[in-house]
């Protein structure tokens, strides 16, 4: 709290400096994720998920053409009302820097990400396995109910790798090129994305154009996120050459071109062996072998955790020192 009251009276009292109120409203707002987490209650991106959720209802059709319709509405009409929004605070640099840390802090999720993983590994430490399963539903989309402890182990430190990436680098990244605009927009595609984006009959054409969009969002975020990891691994008991090894050698064996990259930097920085065969809705999907080790041991749920807040921690900073300086 101290920290978020100091930030207020620096905007207050530097109107007119070379001070950005994009830069510590993007600060204030990681902090008050990593402080708070997401709100238990109205949060805006399950409002948002809602609204999107009756739009495809409405707009469905097997169609590339539809889906492009649907993701420009619900992610280029967001963006053009925080556009305006932020130009009536041009001349208001407190009001800015509120309105941006109330939006990062809402489309950041590092600390519930977070959470959610230990949680399932003080599960694992007490052996039950059931509710370990169901705990595990709040992080992935594959089937847990056949989940024994080194899955389950694997597909927590794998959604904590992909999600780093998606709930933390990429939207500070966004904020920090595009300000509240930016913010908005990534996370109204990485949305849709966790909506319409997977490959299934009913949205492999609806869902191509968000598909694509979160795809090309996320290439930078997802590079970023895997070289911090080989950087950090130290700080974890890993090793950064052989993080950048695996890095190198197995990312481009996953399906996905983001999610593929930051796991298999995780796994070298931990030294464990990720991915392996998913199963979705009853489905088998192959995501090829990343890394050399052994399978994760619920103890490295928490050494990956740590290492994402690490590269959450790094980011924050860059994202602070990018906009800076930055006017407007």
């Amino acid at each position: 709290m101290h920290a978020l009251r100091t930030l207020v009276a620096t905007v207050s009292a530097t109107e007119g400096e070379r001070v950005s109120a994009r830069a510590l409203g993007l600060l204030a707002g990681y902090l008050a994720d990593r402080r708070w987490g997401d709100p238990r209650r109205g949060h805006p991106v399950g409002a948002f998920g809602s609204a999107a959720a009756e739009l495809e209802r409405q707009m469905w059709a097997d169609d590339r053409r539809a889906g492009i319709a649907y993701t420009a509405a619900l992610v280029g009409g967001p963006a053009l009302i925080a556009h305006a929004v932020e130009g009536m605070t041009r001349r208001a640099p407190l009001v800015r820097f509120v309105v941006t840390a109330a939006t990062t802090w809402a489309v950041l999720g590092g600390r519930s990400l977070t959470d959610e993983a230990v949680a399932v590994g003080e599960l694992l430490g007490k052996a039950d396995l059931d509710t370990a399963r169901q705990r595990l539903t709040h992080l992935v989309g594959r089937d847990t109910a056949d989940l024994d402890t080194p899955e389950i182990t694997r597909a927590v430190v794998e959604s904590v790798a992909e999600n780093t990436s998606d709930a933390v680098v990429a939207p500070l990244l966004a904020g920090a090129v595009a300000g509240i605009p930016g913010l908005i927009a990534y996370r109204a595609a990485n949305t849709l994305d966790a909506m319409v984006g997977h490959r299934s009959p009913r949205h492999s054409n609806f869902g191509w154009a968000t598909a694509r969009l979160d795809d090309a969002l996320n290439w930078v975020p997802a590079r970023l996120t895997a070289a911090l990891a080989a950087l950090f691994a130290p700080a974890i008991g890993g090793d950064t050459g052989q993080a950048l090894k695996v890095w190198r050698r197995d990312a481009s064996a996953h399906p996905s071109p983001n999610a593929g990259q930051v796991e298999a930097a995780f796994a070298g920085a931990l030294d464990v062996r990720l991915g392996g065969v998913n199963t979705y809705q009853g489905v088998p999907e192959d995501r090829h072998t990343l890394g050399d080790g052994q399978f994760p041991a619920p103890s490295d749920i928490h050494r990956a955790t740590r290492l994402s807040v690490l590269i959450g921690n790094a980011t924050a900073a860059l994202a602070v020192a990018w906009s800076g300086y930055a006017r407007g």
